[in-house]
């Protein structure tokens, strides 16, 4: 039997992306090239020391970061979850899709904490 109904395209990887997640981006990547000689609270913070990724792991946070460097990393791998859990929400159906908006909404929410640390501690002229 011959199909009369064509098949839809396929969804390409990167279509769902919204601009707010390219803004955001970008505003990490500047933080992460501006680095102020102002002291701030974070700068009284004492550094990272080695710490494992996982239970059994090869991987680990390298000792020496300052506070502010790790949160900024921190803020960028929380905006990078928010990106995959917008293409998985995409592919969801039913209790699945209500599961992981659960998860991006304390993702986000951990996201917007560790950004309002960084903004307090950030001296007025580069907020």
């Amino acid at each position: 039997m011959k199909k009369l109904v064509p098949d839809p395209p396929l969804s390409l990887p990167g279509q769902f992306r919204t601009p707010e997640h390219d803004i955001d981006t970008q505003r990490i990547r500047l933080a992460l090239a501006a680095h102020s000689a102002e002291t701030s609270i974070l700068n009284s913070l004492k550094d990272t020391v080695p710490t494992s990724v996982g239970h059994q792991s090869m991987f680990s946070v390298r000792p020496g970061i300052n506070a502010e460097e790790a949160l900024v990393h921190v803020s960028l791998l929380l905006d990078c979850a928010v990106q995959v859990s917008d293409e998985i929400t995409e592919r969801a159906s039913g209790v699945e899709r209500g599961l992981i908006w659960s998860m991006i909404h304390s993702v986000e929410m951990a996201r917007a904490v560790v950004d309002s640390l960084l903004d307090a501690n950030r001296p007025a002229q580069t907020r």
